[in-house]
């Protein structure tokens, strides 16, 4: 049966405009009343999300457009979020891939794009920012089609349309020489293009959980799509898991989407996306089925995590007295819980019982859920991450990634000394004659650990960078440190200001006066290469004898503040950042001078 909806999947690169073209085609579909304020970046719901500007979970909506509903899935645009972005796109029969008319194609967009060409999903170009004053549409379309020469998997792939829109003015057209005045010319290309879905609505039902969702009232619910027959509250029904258990249910209610709304409905059929509440054990990738004919789909397969890194309770001096959540079970009990929904998180206990093993596809997905636990108040103390390696044939391989650097030629230089440092070779260079500049490299991915805040620093925020996991290769060697001692606290107790202003002689502070410090805290960074241990909280000694001028305070220079990412990129291996609600602080892992001296010795003899 021809059923009158389609479904899409949108993909982009980060800052692309996509989350705007969803509001567009949002607001434009009269879903809507007239005056009601719903403002911009709609689908960004999260906080994290509309902070940072990028998509960090998919989302689905559903618009009507000439009595079709067209369900329209939001995909991350970071390869970070791969997990989310191969999950959802099992729900979608075409994608709309947004390029930036100025950028083109970016290597992230490479990843989400090649997910779909394997899952044989009809593709629409739109080119968007076409108002941009360096737009080059011409030559994005070109670079488009060698990205899709280089992943279709059959000849019909390499026939897509084309939309050019300015999605923040909400226009779109098929033609740049007449103007667009509205998202029309895109909605018609949908109808046209997507194939509309020739589904078994008589069959038994087989529905895919591609992401969950939890009420307070409801419990658990199962997002996914419909595959085959239909689904009614009050329905019997198998959930069959990743190991083929199978286990019976009852569906409570079925909701469908319009808009931002959720609404509930008395039946769904084949190809619909919908939400069903009942089913209270569901994860991610289960299959629920009629109870009388209990057939699996096939299991969402993940591309394996790169970077780990270990989580454990806080053990510094001043731990607990910030976090709600600061023992070894909460912590456990969370990061098992985000399992159910992260489906590219990996969680595993280690030899020590208040440590845990969490490994990600990447450094900004594991930032993202370390920001998530601060601020659902959990206390932790993280490491250094780490790639994973893999033995191949007796020899070790680790991740590498081909990584793309838009910027400046002034800054071919300093970007090309710092990169070398880390291990990259560069494959192509670019000038677009305008003074910008395309570096192209193959990089380890733990030279890349790091490395986007160096960027930023390098090229005075005049970039961007994007980077695209190639696979696993042979080890590249040791790579050279590219960072100078720390300042280390020699003792507890409150930093003043003459003490810090003696610490700012040897480097630069990343606290205020005030701020209580312990033993082992990492307090600065050392101009030389080895750690120095400062004293911080010692005062100006009294005398009986003063000068005019003594008490005039001395003048400190304002503090290093650290982000979360460059505190995860500012650590060694000896080295933790402690996590509160409230605060970031860098400690040393062996506190105590003279226990760090002792296990530099025993790590000397062990090497020799």
């Amino acid at each position: 049966m021809i059923r009158p909806l389609r479904n899409i999947a949108i993909i982009a690169h980060v800052d692309h405009g996509k989350t705007t073209l969803v509001d567009a085609l949002l607001k434009q579909s009269s879903i809507f009343r007239e005056n009601e304020q719903v403002g911009d970046l709609i689908m960004d719901s999260n906080d994290l999300e509309r902070e940072r500007g990028i998509t960090i979970l998919a989302k689905n909506t559903a618009v009507m457009y000439q009595g079709v509903r067209i369900n329209i899935i939001d995909t991350p645009g970071h390869a970070d979020f791969g997990g989310e972005v191969e999950r959802v796109l099992n729900m979608a029969d075409a994608c709309l891939l947004l390029v930036d008319a100025v950028e083109g194609p970016m290597p992230q967009t490479r990843f989400v794009l090649r997910k779909a060409m394997e899952m044989g999903l009809k593709a629409i170009l739109v080119v968007n920012k076409i108002d941009r004053p360096m737009a080059r549409p011409a030559e994005v379309i070109g670079l488009s089609q060698d990205l899709f020469l280089a992943l279709a998997t059959d000849a019909e792939q390499l026939d897509f349309p084309i939309v050019y829109t300015n999605a923040k003015a909400g226009t779109s057209t098929t033609d740049l020489a007449e103007p667009g005045v509205s998202m029309e010319p895109l909605f018609k290309t949908i109808l046209d293009v997507v194939p509309a879905p020739d589904v078994d609505i008589e069959g038994p039902l087989q529905f895919l959980v591609t992401t969950l969702a939890y009420d307070s009232y409801r419990g658990k619910i199962a997002v996914g799509r419909i595959f085959r027959g239909a689904v009614h509250p009050g329905d019997s029904v198998v959930r069959i898991d990743r190991d083929g258990r199978q286990i019976r249910g009852r569906i409570n209610q079925v909701f469908n989407f319009l808009g931002l709304k959720r609404q509930e409905v008395d039946e769904a059929f084949a190809a619909d996306i919908v939400a069903l509440s009942g089913i209270d054990e569901v994860n991610v990738g289960d299959t629920i089925a009629a109870a009388d004919a209990p057939e699996a789909l096939p299991i969402i397969l993940i591309d394996e995590p790169t970077v780990s890194m270990t989580f454990g309770v806080n053990t510094s001096p001043v731990g607990g007295r910030e976090g709600r959540f600061c023992t070894s079970r909460q912590i456990r009990e969370r990061l098992y819980r985000e399992l159910e929904t992260n489906v590219s998180l990996r969680v595993s206990d280690t030899e020590e019982a208040d440590v845990f093993t969490v490994a990600g596809r990447g450094e900004l997905h594991l930032s993202i859920l370390i920001e998530v636990l601060r601020r659902e108040g959990y206390e932790l103390e993280v490491s250094k991450p780490e790639v994973i390696t893999k033995m191949v044939n007796g020899r070790v391989h680790e991740p590498f990634e081909h990584l793309v650097l838009d910027t400046q030629e002034v800054y071919i230089g300093p970007l090309s000394e710092a990169l070398s440092k880390r291990g990259a070779v560069m494959e192509d260079l670019r000038h677009d004659g305008s003074g910008g500049v395309r570096l192209e490299y193959t990089i380890p991915t733990r030279g890349l650990i790091g490395f986007r805040n160096a960027f930023l620093t390098l090229t005075a925020g005049n970039g961007t960078m994007s980077s695209l996991l190639l696979g696993y290769r042979a080890w590249a060697g040791e790579l050279r440190s590219t960072r100078n001692g720390a300042l280390v606290a020699h003792e507890e107790g409150v930093a003043v200001t003459y003490g810090l202003a003696n610490a700012q002689q040897r480097g630069i502070t990343f606290i205020d006066p005030g701020t209580i410090v312990y033993e082992g805290m990492i307090v600065g960074l050392h101009s030389g290469e080895k750690d120095l241990v400062v004293n911080i909280c010692k005062e100006k000694k009294q005398t009986n004898v003063r000068a005019a001028s003594a008490d005039i305070k001395v003048r400190l220079t304002p503090p290093t503040k650290l982000s979360l990412e460059q505190a995860l990129d500012f650590i060694n291996d000896d080295e933790l950042v402690e996590i509160t609600p409230s605060s970031y602080r860098l400690r040393k892992e062996i506190l105590k001078a003279d226990e760090r001296a002792k296990a530099r010795k025993v790590a000397v003899a062990v090497s020799v």
